[in-house]
């Protein structure tokens, strides 16, 4: 069957936690427009996302990025060719927000449909381009490492299918480090905050790297989790719980040398965990190209040091531009323009919203 031919422009729609966004791709990959619409001011007296803000957020939103989109783009309603939405995993009732309205839009517009898995359009997020221009050409097999709040996964992408390689046997890495922020008072979210104040010290007492026994190169990051705990304990400070409600985050010119020196440790044992799950994973396998994903792809530590773990190793390692790492439609729609452009649509109007949903249960696009 020959594949249908990919539509001029691609409208996008990302809906699955706390940020609402919408963007125009062209159909070589080219980002046109991108809005994003942040909900951290409306979770952080929670001090994580609470499900029902977030949908209602969604609902508010966007219709004004809808609008925004298009116009940046300088494309109308009536040019787009394809819509594209994330449709999982995430929370059912924010997914439901955005697949309603691309479905919609899709229906009203008589052009196909595409719902879209979020951690797909995570792994494919490197090869966008924000300076203008078309994406980079996507090879046939790539090994992906997504690291966000919900996940820390590893997975081989080829022309057969996608495998997954690692997982996290608990705690995802962003998640660690919200958690390790609530306890130190530093709010929600945790990982810009912990970046800023331990890039600023020297790593004082290096956390072990875990290790299990069945020789699994899945991630684990919930014991370095309590490590944190004891050492604060250690260090006076009772580590803060609960819901933060309007009790004000500590000031990062308040944190003290040896708590910043604490939080550099963690950090430290986060990137190091990872290096070494790539490490072993490259000497048991051929990885011909790795793409690095997900929230915590923004971390400085995280790029500096898995950028000089891929040329020690004489392997590409490609992470997306930081605006391209938290979640964003641009990468949703690329998903979508792939997917649109390679096999037929059909069917995709009855997609529902998941929660849950293995990536390696798709054909790779």
């Amino acid at each position: 069957m020959t594949p249908p031919t990919p539509p001029r422009y691609v409208l996008g729609i990302e809906s699955s936690c706390d940020e609402t966004s919408v963007a125009i791709l062209g159909g070589d990959g080219r980002v046109l427009s991108s809005v994003v619409s942040s909900q951290i001011a409306a979770h952080q007296r929670y001090g994580g996302v609470v499900p029902e803000i977030a949908a209602r957020a969604h609902l508010q939103n966007l219709p004004v990025l809808l609008d925004e989109a298009l116009s940046a783009a300088g494309v109308g309603m009536g040019d787009v060719g394809a819509v594209a939405a994330t449709a999982g995993p995430g929370l059912v009732g924010a997914l439901l927000v955005g697949l309603s309205e691309g479905k919609g839009i899709a229906l009203g517009l008589g052009v196909p449909f595409v719902p879209v898995h979020h951690i797909e359009g995570h792994c494919l997020s490197p090869f966008l381009r924000l300076d203008g221009g078309p994406s980079r050409p996507i090879p046939d097999a790539f090994t992906a490492l997504v690291v966000s709040g919900g996940h820390t996964h590893l997975y081989r992408f080829t022309g057969a299918g996608i495998d997954l390689a690692a997982r996290t046997r608990d705690d995802a890495a962003g998640e660690a480090y919200d958690k390790v922020a609530k306890m130190t008072g530093l709010g929600y979210p945790g990982g810009p905050v912990i970046d800023r104040i331990a890039a600023a010290v020297k790593i004082a007492d290096p956390f072990p790297v875990p290790q299990f026994k069945d020789g699994s190169l899945d991630f684990s990051f919930s014991g370095l989790k309590t490590a944190v705990r004891e050492r604060l304990s250690a260090l006076g400070v009772s580590p803060a719980t609960g819901v933060p409600g309007d009790r004000p985050a500590l000031a990062e010119a308040d944190v003290s040398l040896r708590l910043r020196e604490l939080l550099a440790d963690f950090q430290e044992a986060v990137v190091r965990q990872l290096e070494d799950r790539l490490t072993r994973l490259l000497a048991r396998e051929r990885i011909p190209l790795l793409t690095v994903s997900g929230g915590v792809a923004a971390n400085s530590l995280l790029r500096e040091r898995l950028a000089i773990w891929g040329r020690r190793n004489g392997l590409e390692v490609l992470l997306p531009e930081r605006a391209l790492t938290s979640d964003n439609a641009a990468m949703i729609a690329f998903a979508g323009l792939r997917r649109a452009g390679r096999e037929p649509v059909e069917g995709e109007m009855d997609a529902p919203a998941r929660s849950r949903w293995p990536l390696e249960s798709l054909r790779p696009c």
